[in-house]
């Protein structure tokens, strides 16, 4: 995969044409006035010309991007939650230029419920947690500053659909199950994710089902580019999957196989966040080329749980020797449900419940391929 390039970290000169694309609708609704009341006085004062885009339907950016002339554009930078920039890289990546769209950089400005990824960025700049519009100041006086930096990406292939590409995370069970459950208390902002928690814990749910992975200790078994896949015909364009053998077919004996098969949640991060106040993988970057893979277990008590859940707003979740939690750095993956209901998100996004593989890949400026998975 080509880099992508984030206008929020190290350096590189500043934009001086942008495309600003606002969903309308993401949070509490509000991302437009916010938009008016902070961003567009930064961005004059900066000296930063862009045009705004207001997003009017679902998949509204990713139809956009997947046509435009992007040589007109020295930046695409989202302003929503994390939905929207979902759609603007899946747009780029089934560009036919794939591999030039791809180099241009993007940005994040928190206007959603979640904001996970501005969080990450945030975080990764080393400055004190914030949230609400203080995040949001924070990654425009970051944006204005034009800095950039490479971050990773996963490829992701479902039995029976075309592949999918990722900046942030693949979740089952709970944390799917409360992302998507929650949508009726949007209105609510952020807290709708407090009040999903409490109503999921009150009903905890068990699934069935295998789960797989390819150690990041692990030198992989490169795959040859002539393997096929059932879904081949299926993919976008994109750089090859170099470690995931196809989903019809058996796993190398690399890989690992968690031998139990009920779990409570399965949550794949390749960022710090999970949520504005939720430091999830905090030993994550924005380049460090691997999964970090955590499932818990079936028998864990809604009040055990909930303590993670509270830890884990100051990352540290993984101190309290939860016996029921695994966590593990990874450079692959496959799932296969074996409950027949359930929900399964890429970056927030709900997608089809069937079995997954996710490959990783590590975006650098010399665009070598790492991280994977599949379902």
């Amino acid at each position: 995969l080509q880099p992508v390039d984030w206008v929020l970290m190290s350096q590189m000169s500043r934009p001086c044409q942008m495309m600003l694309l606002v969903n309308p609708q993401s949070g509490k609704g509000q991302a437009l006035t916010l938009y008016n009341n902070h961003i567009q006085r930064m961005l004059n004062e900066a000296g930063i010309k862009h045009t705004l885009v207001i997003t009017e339907r679902q998949n509204h950016a990713r139809e956009m991007v997947k046509e435009a002339d992007l040589s007109q554009w020295d930046a695409l930078v989202i302003m929503s939650g994390d939905g929207l920039l979902y759609e603007v890289i899946n747009g780029l990546l089934e560009r036919p230029d794939w591999e030039e769209a791809i180099r241009t950089p993007l940005g994040i400005l928190p206007g959603g419920s979640g904001n996970a990824l501005a969080a990450s960025i945030h975080h990764y700049s080393g400055a004190s947690p914030v949230t609400s519009e203080e995040l949001l100041v924070s990654c425009g006086f970051l944006l204005c500053k034009g800095l950039v930096s490479h971050m990773d990406m996963v490829s992701i292939h479902l039995c029976s659909s075309p592949r999918l590409f990722s900046f942030l995370s693949l979740a089952w069970g709970f944390v799917a199950d409360v992302d998507i459950e929650s949508e009726k208390y949007r209105h609510f902002g952020a807290v709708r994710f407090t009040i999903g928690t409490l109503v999921r814990l009150a009903s905890l749910r068990v699934y069935k089902g295998r789960l797989a992975y390819l150690p990041d200790r692990v030198p992989p078994v490169t795959l040859p580019a002539s393997t096929p896949s059932r879904s081949a015909t299926k993919a976008l364009p994109g750089p090859h999957d170099s470690l995931l053998p196809p989903l019809d077919q058996p796993l190398p004996d690399d890989w690992v196989v968690v031998p139990e098969e009920d779990f409570v949640l399965m949550l794949a991060m390749y960022q710090s966040h999970l949520a504005e106040d939720l430091l999830a993988a905090p030993e994550a970057t924005p380049d460090d080329g691997v999964i970090h893979l955590f499932y818990v277990r079936a028998g864990i008590s809604p009040t055990a749980l909930l303590r993670l859940f509270l830890a884990m707003e100051k990352g540290a979740h993984l101190t309290t020797n939860c016996q029921h939690l695994v966590y593990t750095k990874v450079r692959a993956l496959r799932l296969e449900p074996y409950s027949p209901k359930g929900i399964i998100t890429v970056d927030g996004e709900v997608v089809e419940y069937v079995r997954i593989l996710t490959p990783f890949f590590f975006l650098s400026s010399d665009w070598p391929m790492s991280r994977q998975s599949q379902i």
